[in-house]
């Protein structure tokens, strides 16, 4: 039987055979890499569930320090008959060398370290991060004078500084509060401005600048939500910085004066003792005070440093 020939609607020339199929390869390719780049940015925007639970611990310190008074539990200088006794359900961490109950203690420490700490950081913030935005924006010569004048500050030990002041000026905790945000300005203005030259540069900010924005709304609506994770998570970590800085004054004696209680307070006067001996008859002394110190650290420098990781992605892999 002589051939039929193939009607018009079902005929397909090679070459267009060989353009489809090689549209509908490179369309299916297309898509395979759309969802794994979806995929990945899901995987990245992920930040864990260690993460939340260094959140929570972080959290739970905060409000425990923040609503210690109405909490059902002792006063912190309340003295009892019951001196350096073992924990028990009536002292869950035990009690003192004048019959404190530990737990207490440790519950209103956590305020005068948090307070330290973040209010150190804020108060270092204020100064050392708007001169950093400003002047990594602006550059020029108060960029010059300023990063010049921030080398000389870092130049100086800080704590030798720190403990100076406090000495001479009084161990209040406001005063010992400002004269560590004010150490701590220098390093946080370097931090700032690094972040902020990462971003003055880009094609938003010279659009942002083409279109006739203000340099005001440059650096609060462009620039300062670019830089502000980068900045959190840098802060968290100087908060485990202060709250150790306060330690170490507490050691020295130049803390918040006793009985006020502090983590760091705790530790030194487990250390000394009441008759200026060793505390090793009574371990709780030194085991809780340095638990919670050492927990609420690993947690905010855990929380800083995901935080960091999470909101730093680079342009190659977007």
């Amino acid at each position: 039987m002589p051939d039929r020939p193939v009607p018009h609607a079902f005929a397909v020339e090679p070459a267009e055979a060989t353009t489809s199929l090689s549209t509908r390869a490179a369309d299916a390719a297309g898509g395979a890499a759309v969802a794994a780049a979806t995929a990945v940015g899901h995987r990245r925007r992920t930040l864990g569930w260690f993460f939340w639970v260094c959140a929570g611990w972080v959290a739970l310190n905060v409000l425990a320090a923040v609503l210690a008074n109405v909490l059902p539990i002792q006063n912190p200088l309340t003295q009892s008959a019951d001196i350096n006794t073992a924990p028990s359900a009536a002292h869950w961490f035990g009690t003192d060398d004048l019959g404190r109950d530990i737990f207490a203690r440790v519950v209103f420490g956590a305020r005068v370290s948090l307070e330290v700490g973040f209010g150190a950081v804020a108060i270092g913030l204020l100064p050392g991060g708007t001169l950093g935005m400003v002047a990594a924006y602006r550059r020029g010569a108060a960029d010059t004078v300023v990063n010049a004048a921030s080398y000389v500050l870092l130049a100086f030990p800080a704590i030798v500084a720190v403990v100076a002041l406090v000495t001479f000026w009084g161990h209040q905790l406001w005063k010992i509060i400002v004269v560590i945000g004010v150490a701590s300005a220098p390093l946080l203005f370097r931090v700032v401005r690094a972040a902020t030259l990462t971003f003055a540069t880009r094609d938003f900010v010279t659009a942002a600048r083409i279109l006739g924005a203000t340099d005001r709304r440059i650096v609060g609506r462009e620039l300062l939500p670019n830089i502000l994770p980068a900045t959190v998570s840098f802060g968290l970590i100087g908060v485990a910085t202060v709250i150790v800085l306060e330690g170490t004054l507490a050691f020295l004696g130049l803390s918040v004066p006793p009985p006020t209680p502090s983590w760091g307070n705790m530790l030194n006067e487990s250390l000394q003792g009441l008759n200026n001996t060793p505390g090793v008859s009574n371990p709780w002394l030194v085991l809780f005070p340095a638990a919670a110190m050492f927990l609420f650290l690993l947690a905010v420098n855990l929380v800083g440093d995901r935080l960091r990781q999470h909101f730093d992605v680079a342009e190659g892999n977007l």
